[in-house]
């Protein structure tokens, strides 16, 4: 690499912004091929104290210069054209690397096609630059595991210091915020996009279910899986989850993507978003659970957004509290959507159900046992056929207590535009209910530690989302990166 982009990597590339990027582009300053040597050589040089790079596209540098050629013949296909993106370690790519969910038991496993959303990507003009490191199995091979562990990839850890780096797309989230990529695509199933973007002052956005296809993603719940990206900024990650969305024959609830059709995201950047609005806060979900600094640090948070113009409606009751939901859906859902995943894997794959898995794992205790797999095992005592009235009870349960009793009612009764929590709180609500979510840094703890606040709403409500996050950032521009 040469002295000129040593420089743009040490002085500029780290925050620069998606509109930065093309700014220089367009401009001839930079192209898509240097921005891939800066990220390439900035995961050389920090990634062995992270670990939240598992692989790289080796195909990226040439991805890159095919799209450099179509920017100077006149073609710039969006805003992502020539943008380097991580991709977590559950999205099929249809290309040289792999797609292990973390798992040495799929290390050598490739996709036949590239999952529906990395199809939209490769389309829109990115730069597909890698696999990111996640917490194994999504979470959901054992109890104990720490967020951020695979047998893989090895422990991701949080840029900003000796703090929980959040689960289950932590890998996604640690690069983005130690500058290793532009921005990165996660996945939630119960707080895996919100959880990491606020332990890495990032924005992370939990889309409704069914706006982002899920085909080609290893899966953990067929009804509350769904895709979303982490960036350092509102406006990156609005441009990234607007280039996603999409209706997937494969994928049947996405047909409800064609709500979003028509729509101006860029518009949504309003800093005035938040003038005349309700925003509604139930305390009784994290006031047991909140430090007394947090709680200091969300008061503040709640000052900012009535500064902007916005109505705090405070103290609403959900009727419900976040361990009521418990995770029997997830319990049962699992077997069935992963046996159907690997089933329909490359003949070459020989983990074929989870039976295989587990037994896997057995083989390589050392490798794959760390914090053990009792998840897994209660999992595979499940039919995988979904008949269970113990889990038509739990799905049935949770989309009234999350969707009825909880949000939709607080919606309607209290008149609110949308609920506001610190950190994660509340996040199974919207996991339950297929809700969206939106997470904005706020601040720091006096250790240092990354605070920031999530904004839920309605099903299809990201383009207010949007907004209010916008605005609440760039009031207080709370973001600062971690060296």
């Amino acid at each position: 690499m040469n002295d000129y982009l040593k420089a743009l990597q040490k002085e500029w590339l780290e925050e620069a912004t998606i509109r930065d990027m093309q700014h220089k582009m367009d401009a001839g300053e930079l192209c898509a091929e240097d921005l891939v040597m800066m990220y390439l050589a900035a995961i050389a040089e920090k990634d062995p104290n992270i670990h939240a790079v598992l692989e790289v596209n080796p195909h990226a540098l040439q991805i890159a210069k095919g799209l450099d050629e179509e920017r100077r013949n006149g073609k710039v296909r969006s805003l992502l054209h020539g943008i380097p993106v991580l991709l977590k370690d559950n999205m099929d790519t249809a290309d040289c690397m792999h797609t292990s969910c973390g798992s040495i038991a799929l290390q050598h496993h490739y996709a036949q096609q590239d999952a529906f959303l990395v199809q939209k990507l490769r389309e829109a003009g990115a730069v597909i630059l890698g696999k990111s490191n996640m917490t194994e199995w999504a979470n959901f091979m054992s109890d104990k595991m720490k967020n951020g562990w695979s047998s893989r990839g090895g422990q991701v850890n949080n840029p900003y210091g000796l703090f929980d780096v959040g689960g289950s797309s932590s890998g996604a989230a640690a690069a983005v915020a130690a500058n290793l990529t532009a921005v990165s695509i996660g996945t939630e199933t119960t707080g895996s996009i919100i959880n990491p973007a606020v332990q890495n002052s990032l924005v992370g956005i939990k889309p409704t279910v069914g706006a982002i296809s899920r085909t080609g993603i290893i899966p953990l719940s067929i009804t509350q899986d769904t895709p979303g990206p982490l960036a350092r900024t509102v406006e990156d990650a609005t441009i990234t989850f607007s280039l996603m969305i999409g209706q997937d024959e494969a994928d049947s609830v996405t047909k409800s993507a064609t709500r979003f059709v028509g729509i101006d995201w860029l518009a949504r950047l309003d800093k005035d978003a938040l003038i005349g609005k309700r925003i509604g806060v139930a305390r009784s979900i994290f006031t047991r659970e909140i430090s007394s600094e947090r709680e200091a640090q969300f008061r503040e948070a709640l000052r900012a957004i009535q500064k902007l113009g916005a109505e705090i409606v405070d103290d609403i009751e959900l009727g419900t509290m976040e361990d009521d939901l418990g995770y029997n859906v997830l319990l049962y859902e699992f077997k069935a959507a992963l046996n159907e995943y690997l089933g329909t894997s490359s003949p070459t794959n020989p983990i074929r159900h989870l039976g295989d898995l587990i037994e896997f794992n057995k083989e390589h205790p050392e490798e794959t046992l760390k914090y053990g797999q009792v998840l897994l095992e209660k999992v595979e005592r499940t039919s995988g056929t979904l008949t269970e009235p113990e889990y038509i009870e739990a799905l049935l349960r949770n989309r009234h207590l999350a969707g009825e009793v909880a949000l939709n009612r607080a919606f309607k009764e209290q008149r609110i535009d949308a609920l506001v929590f610190p950190q994660d709180h509340g996040c199974s609500f919207s996991a339950a209910a297929g809700y969206p979510a939106i997470t904005v840094p706020a601040d720091f703890t006096i250790d240092g530690e990354p605070f920031g606040i999530t904004f839920c709403g309605k099903a299809f409500s990201e383009p207010a989302l949007i907004g209010y996050a916008y605005a609440f950032e760039q009031a207080t521009l709370a973001r600062r990166k971690p060296y």
